[in-house]
């Protein structure tokens, strides 16, 4: 918890507007969860407001992280403030966009039934690539600059990246498809809270795991570089075999959907 306030201390006090960004994010998210209970309307078998909560987490998350990261590249604070801006104000108009198109109770992605949903999913497709070659930038950059951070939370850091970074190639599989289910079309039963389908397979599993890897890897480097009582390279050799490891589950996971073949269920 301590580490949790540091790091939303730490934000506030470098980006006030990502910051505020953020604050947007959790109200809108507590608002929307709201919804699920006092609207009845349903999309696709589920409520029209599930959506949009679980996109506001995840994006208030990464717009968090990055704001946070940010903080260890030693960039002058221009270009810290362009890249906060560009991160914090595309996923906030991207997000608005699944609240809106909620509350008109109609899909948000792959949703080409009139011209201005299509012209609102073209829009997301933007906003997105936008934040895809920013992820692509902090690869190159994190591989070429020195953090000010310890060897092996560099190491995370850089690998959160690439995990990202495929969470996203995922994530471009479905659009190229049009839906996130394989075998049959969206919809139908679904795991609680994630609604990933339970009777097909279903690309949302590996996408869900390769966004949030930028959370969990440099958390496990940080776990390693404190707790572990050895040396540098051994830090760096467990970072990676974790590194390797989450991503041949996501691999898994990419693969088991594509086989048309549930995460967890029967297929």
């Amino acid at each position: 918890m301590r580490r949790l306030q540091h790091v939303f201390t730490t934000v506030k006090k470098e980006s006030p507007i990502l910051y505020g960004i953020v604050m947007l994010n959790i109200i809108a998210a507590i608002i929307c969860a709201i919804g699920i209970f006092v609207d009845q309307r349903t999309l696709m078998g589920v409520s029209v407001w599930l959506k949009p909560t679980k996109f506001l987490i995840s994006v208030g998350i990464y717009i968090l992280t990055v704001g946070f990261l940010i903080t260890f590249y030693p960039y002058s604070n221009r270009v810290k403030h362009i890249i906060r801006n560009v991160v914090s104000w595309t996923l906030l108009i991207e997000v608005s966009i699944i609240i809106l198109q909620a509350a008109r109770g109609v899909q948000s992605h792959y949703n080409q039934s009139s011209l201005l949903d299509a012209l609102l999913f073209a829009a997301m497709g933007i906003l997105i690539a936008t934040n895809v070659l920013v992820m692509l930038f902090f690869i190159v950059e994190t591989f070429r600059l020195k953090l000010d951070v310890p060897k092996a939370i560099q190491r995370g850091i850089l690998m959160g990246w690439i995990i990202i970074f495929i969470g996203s190639w995922v994530g471009q599989r479905m659009i190229a498809q049009m839906a996130h289910n394989v075998g049959i079309e969206d919809g139908g039963a679904g795991l609680p809270l994630v609604n990933w389908s339970t009777i097909a397979g279903d690309l949302r599993v590996a996408h869900f795991f390769g966004l949030h890897g930028l959370q969990l890897i440099p958390l496990f480097a940080l776990f390693v570089h404190e707790k572990l009582k050895s040396t540098e390279r051994k830090k760096l050799i467990a970072v990676m075999i974790f590194s390797l490891l989450y991503a041949s589950f996501i691999c898994f996971t990419f693969y088991q959907a594509s086989q048309g073949r549930p995460f967890l269920g029967k297929s």
